[in-house]
């Protein structure tokens, strides 16, 4: 088998020369025929932005507003046409955040009047029981993911915030909600399911939703339109590998399971938060270390995981430490892939066979000693990798598995943004 090409959908962000990491190109035009649909992602302390058109799937423009709401001046990025404009200023909340970025399309380009939006995507992390598709934004529909914020305390409330403001910016456009939960929501009850009181989980809505949702369904898509094969005909495993990682067996298009749960905290060995752990870690901190549950909660999120056991949660500076022989992050390393091969070989039993493994987001798709490691020894389950095909940075989708091998084994960068960009344009069209 030789590695496709890519076809004109893919695509993962926009870099500052103009040309996204997949081939995307940056400013080509800016009143496509079907128009162009704002994606917004509204963190907590953070706004990402990107103009897109969602048929052709060119990132017209892209940016970021950093350091909401805290001391100091906020950092602010904007590109268009391959320029980046790069601005320092506090930015006390979302509403001033948003009206630095509109302000910068009037400054910059493009004009947002000129792109002729057609709608706004919005990404929201929880959706929890209630949202198993994207939605057209109403106060009601705007209430209900405020609603959710048990659920996502650190998230929701920021991409409800940044809902709300954007609507009062942008009145005459249709605003629409795309969950990172919405692709989870065909689980089996079975993978679904948290072994605790039914009573209890019921009132507290206690059960694993998955998240990266829109990532997972993107890259199974993009495998099977890449491979020429029908997707209902696929199994799927999709390992989404960023800050945050998450991992997905996908039967026909169709998620059976995946690694994160109640929150985004479980499953794989991430960034910064521990993924799988005994809960009685928890118990055995707060009562014999005198740790708090907001110590607890912080430990595990923000001070665990590959940074929690070498101090770094950057690959290319974990790689430099294990290069000059530094333990710790040579035990990081090897904790992250075993962690990820236990998950690649239960979602192979789940699945019964295994005809795709991709790897996808910033180490997916740049971390080729990362992608070595995991697929390492696993030839006698089919899976195995050329050396040559996985060598470097991936920009486009690309099989990496030799022509021998009964599993294909691809990279292909996600791309977020066009995919809520899609389906935010296709809910605005039907409303």
């Amino acid at each position: 088998m030789t590695p496709p090409t890519r076809d004109d959908t893919s695509g993962a962000g926009t870099s500052s020369t103009g040309t996204s990491s997949t081939g995307r190109t940056a400013g080509s035009s800016v009143r496509g025929a079907h128009g162009s649909v704002l994606v917004l992602n509204s963190g907590s302390s953070s706004l990402k932005y990107q103009l897109v058109h969602p048929v052709g799937g060119e990132a017209i423009a892209s940016g970021i507003v950093e350091r909401i709401g805290e001391s100091g001046p906020g950092h602010v990025k904007h590109t268009f046409a391959g320029n980046s404009t790069t601005r320092e200023s506090p930015v006390a909340d979302h509403d001033a955040a948003l009206r630095l970025a509109i302000g910068l399309f009037d400054e910059v380009g493009p004009s947002l009047a000129e792109a002729d939006v057609r709608a706004v995507g919005h990404r929201v992390v929880h959706g929890g029981a209630r949202f198993g598709e994207p939605v057209l934004v109403t106060d009601e529909v705007l209430r209900q993911i405020r609603d959710l914020t048990p659920l996502a305390p650190l998230h929701n409330p920021a991409n409800a915030t940044g809902i709300e403001v954007a609507r009062e910016l942008m009145p005459d456009v249709p605003h629409v909600a795309v969950f990172d939960t919405a692709f989870f929501r065909t689980l089996p009850e079975a993978a679904s399911t948290y072994a605790i009181d039914r009573a209890v989980a019921q009132q507290h809505g206690v059960r694993r939703y998955g998240f990266h949702g829109t990532s997972h369904q993107y890259v199974s898509g993009k495998v099977a339109r890449v491979l020429g094969r029908p997707l209902e005909d696929l199994n799927q495993i999709v390992l989404h590998l960023g800050n945050g990682a998450s991992a997905s067996a996908v039967r026909g298009g169709e998620a059976v399971e995946t690694s994160m749960g109640l929150t985004p905290l479980e499953g794989l060995v991430m960034g910064t938060r521990s993924g799988d752990i005994d809960p009685a870690v928890v118990f055995h901190l707060v009562r014999n270390a005198g740790m708090s549950i907001d110590e607890v909660d912080e430990l595990l999120n923000k001070r665990s995981g590959i940074k929690g056991i070498s101090g770094e949660n950057d690959f290319r500076e974990l790689h430099e430490k294990i290069a000059d022989g530094d333990r710790p992050a040579k035990l990081a390393l090897d904790v992250y892939v075993h962690r990820l091969r236990k998950y690649v070989g239960a979602y192979a039993a789940v699945l019964g066979r295994v005809d795709v493994i991709s790897f996808t987001a910033g180490v997916g798709e740049n971390d080729d000693e990362v992608r070595a490691a995991v697929m390492a020894g696993l030839e006698g389950f089919g899976f195995a990798i050329d050396p040559e095909r996985n060598a470097g940075r991936v920009k486009e989708p690309r099989v990496i598995s030799p022509d021998w091998a009964r599993t294909t084994v691809m990279v292909v960068p996600t791309d977020e943004e066009l995919a809520i960009a899609r389906q935010a344009l296709t809910v605005a069209q039907g409303r």
